[in-house]
Formats: C-alpha cells, structure tokens, sequence
C-alpha cells in the first residue's frame, strides 16, 4: 500500500511495525533505518544516532531480544519482529533490573552511550543471565563511552545481571542480592 511521504521524489510505503508491545504503521521509504522511525516518527528518543554506521551502540535496540544497532536496519526488516527500545524496558514506576542497576551504581555521565550499554545489558542479562566479568566487556567491546565510567558501567552491568536473575529466584530478590553483596564485601576485605 502506498502513501504520501514528506519527499515527492522518494517512494514511500505504509510499513507496520512492533515497537514496546505496541503495533505503529508508519509512512516512509522502505529503505529507512529503523533508528530514524523510532526518533521521528514515534517520538521514541532512547536509541541516539551516534555515527550512523553500527559502530558506536548509541542507537542499540532490542530485536527479538537481541541487541542490534538500528542505525544500519532497514525499517522493512522488522516488519515480522518485535522491537522493544530503552522506553519500552520499564517506565519509572517499574524500572528494569538493568535500569535501576545503572542508577544504583552511578554509572552515566553525559547519558549519551547510555542507552547502548543499558540495551546490551539488556540483551546479555536475557541469553546470559550468569555472564562472567570477561563476557560482560565482551559484549561491551563495541558501545563506546567517552565520559570515562567504565568501571561503574561494569558494577552496574553485574548488578543488572544479578537482579535479573534475582526477579525469577525462588529466595526472592532480596536474600539473593544481600547475599551476594556480603560475598562481594568479603572479596574485596
């Protein structure tokens, strides 16, 4: 089906897509990245464009659960998929256990990368719920950070991963984490 899009010279198309549990029919080129939809047509200004090539993570969202940089997906590639963006993770009455992480240990300083880290946290805390240190950095490697947090990103990036897992324990959230913050605290005595 075709529809009037903003440039006469461009084709353009109605694409139906999935984003945070929600089905959108937008108009544009099929040839869109997703990234430009989500910022521009539904007002979704989590994923950031960075530099435009799939490069830096700024624009990381989650496809079927799995982190990709929207920057470089074309619209029509999720037409059949669901996308959940860093608006779509938990809301402020609900925060997500990578979200709240992030706040717990301070782990932002302009923000910017921050929408990356938190979306591959995210997607790692979903395939890989007992992620190592060395796994973590890997699946970091390339959201790239300047404001020099490392070392919070990778404190809150454990503590997402334990109270991912900590949501689903049979202990409940609460002993798990006290737990393993004691064991920490020995660790570091």
């Amino acid at each position: 089906m075709a529809c009037r899009g903003s440039d006469p010279h461009v084709s353009a198309s109605s694409i139906s897509i999935r984003v945070n549990d929600a089905q959108h029919t937008v108009c544009c080129d099929p040839k869109t990245p997703l990234l430009y939809v989500l910022r521009n047509d539904l007002a979704l200004n989590g994923p950031k464009f960075g530099c435009g090539l799939g490069e830096c993570g700024a624009c990381a969202v989650l496809i079927d659960g799995r982190a990709v940089r929207s920057c470089v997906v074309p619209v029509t590639a999720v037409q059949s998929r669901s996308v959940v963006t860093l608006e779509g993770l938990g809301d402020s009455a609900s925060l997500h256990p990578v979200q709240q992480a992030f706040i717990e240990e301070n782990a932002a300083q302009c923000g910017y990368c921050l929408n990356g880290m938190i979306i591959t946290v995210a997607a790692l805390a979903l395939r890989e719920p007992n992620a190592d240190d060395d796994q973590i950095r890997r699946a970091l490697e390339h959201s790239l950070c300047r404001c020099g947090t490392h070392h919070e990103i990778l404190a809150a990036a454990r503590r997402a991963l334990m109270l991912s897992r900590t949501a689903n324990s049979p202990e409940g959230p609460d002993e798990e984490l006290a737990s393993s913050e004691a064991d920490q605290g020995e660790a570091n005595a």
